[in-house]
């Protein structure tokens, strides 16, 4: 067995660890913090936090991904380049983000945001100085050291928050939670520096290649954050506080399958297939497709299981101001299967320098979801915003495989196997369900749920 196979084993057995163990602390915590605070609290949040996050990624020309790709990546002047940039940057998006607060505010007539973007934003401040030890760690697939760190932070970010709800039950204690998370990964990132500590430094070359390598990645990653926010930003003017809380709930569930294949493939899946896409495409096609089984057919069958059984645990572990989400949930899952075909598959284009199709492919998504919800609300209420949500980036997944086809490394075929596979499991589960007495995954589904939406 090669010495990169054995890393990405390696990798992709930790990357699960992870993967197990932050769903693990986020579930639990979800439990608690929704027993201390009000729904209203998480929409409030949740909407603060797409503002947030967006001007992020709208700023983002992927200075950490370089580091990982770039033959540079390991060489001090390179990595203290990036480091100033990410400095300069992070003053950006804290002055970006002072700016659009009171509009945001204004236009959701949520008067909240005036004071709640701006307190969650120091921690863009800090931030922009984290080490780039992390970076430095994934390119050397050191992925074991990842994972006690990424944890580590988010344990000291989850007890904070969970104690300070306890002894006062406001929004402050969300705010508190993230503060102390920036705070500690600052310090802890310069702990695993290996060498000098980060510099300011100024490699006109580096930045030409940053801004080179990095242009379709700022593309790619405004259209990403467009398609995979466009949900809330719509569903923000559609639901009041406490239904996007709860669609909010739902969706952290449903979404989590995706989350393992994304962290795969930035952790395990790219950084592999970057160190072999000199090899001839159709060599490399058929590792992707062998090892993309090993991935795929557990997730099928563990997702089947989630859509079909999904409902009863918002049912049996969630108080019942959150029983809408039991309906919820089985749909945003099921719209999850297409979604971890194009990430998987994403992240081998992006690593053979090809990330114009994921570009194009979240811009159509956005355009999918920010017409579809409104569309699915007028006719089917709820219901058909939610739905709307579940298909939104089906347009992501035809745009990804032509890019593969194009690529010569289309998955195509296998695709088509791994959803009869996953749908024959679903259907079998289904019918064992409602065999034996039991409800379909739906049944909260109430008649006010898909009564037309009035838009305006």
């Amino acid at each position: 067995m090669s010495s990169e196979k054995k890393l990405a084993i390696k990798g992709a057995f930790w990357t699960i660890i992870s993967y197990g163990g932050s769903q693990i602390i986020r579930f639990g915590s979800n439990l608690i913090l929704t027993r201390l605070l009000l729904p209203e609290l998480f929409g409030l949040v949740g909407l603060a936090y797409v503002f947030i996050v967006g001007v992020h990624l709208f700023s983002d020309i992927g200075l950490r991904p370089s580091i990982i790709q770039n033959k540079r990546g390991e060489e001090p002047e390179f990595l203290n380049t990036v480091w100033t940039m990410q400095v300069i940057r992070s003053f950006f998006v804290w002055l970006c983000l002072m700016l659009i607060t009171w509009p945001v505010a204004t236009f959701y007539k949520q008067p909240g945001l005036l004071w709640l973007i701006p307190a969650i934003s120091i921690n863009t401040l800090i931030g922009g100085f984290y080490s780039t030890a992390i970076s430095s760690l994934n390119r050397k697939m050191a992925v074991k050291q990842v994972v006690i760190f990424e944890l580590g932070i988010q344990i000291i970010s989850t007890t904070v928050m969970i104690v300070w709800a306890w002894f006062d039950r406001s929004i402050w204690a969300i705010v508190a939670g993230g503060f102390m998370g920036s705070v500690t990964e600052l310090i802890w990132s310069y702990f695993l520096m290996r060498g000098k500590p980060n510099r300011f430094a100024w490699d006109r070359e580096a930045v030409k290649e940053i801004f080179s390598y990095g242009k379709w990645i700022f593309l790619s990653t405004v259209l990403f954050f467009l398609c995979s926010q466009a949900d809330r930003l719509v569903l923000a003017k559609i639901f009041d506080l406490r239904m996007l809380g709860i669609y909010g709930i739902a969706f952290t569930l449903g979404d989590m399958p995706r989350q393992v294949i994304i962290a795969l493939g930035g952790r395990v899946i790219f950084p592999s297939i970057s160190t072999l896409a000199d090899l001839p495409r159709e060599e490399l096609r058929a590792k992707i497709i062998k090892n993309r089984n090993l991935i795929l057919i557990p997730l099928a069958i563990g997702l089947a299981i989630f859509v079909s059984c999904g409902d009863q645990l918002i049912l049996t572990l969630y108080r019942k101001e959150y029983a809408a989400a039991s309906w919820m949930l089985p749909i945003l899952a099921l719209g999850i299967w297409h979604t971890t075909l194009h990430n998987l598959m994403g992240s081998c284009l992006l690593a053979v320098g090809k990330s114009q199709y994921g570009a194009m492919g979240n811009l159509a998504t956005f355009l999918s979801i920010s017409i579809g919800i409104p569309i699915g609300y007028h006719f089917m209420g709820n219901l058909g915003a939610v739905l709307a949500v579940a298909v939104g980036d089906i347009p992501t997944y035809l745009v990804i495989s032509y890019g593969l086809w194009r690529e010569k490394l289309s998955c195509f075929w296998q695709d088509i196997q791994l959803t009869a596979l996953f749908l024959g499991v679903l259907g079998i589960l289904l019918f064992c369900r409602f065999h034996f007495g039991h409800t379909l995954p739906i049944d909260r589904l109430l008649p006010i749920d898909w009564k037309p939406g009035k838009l305006f």
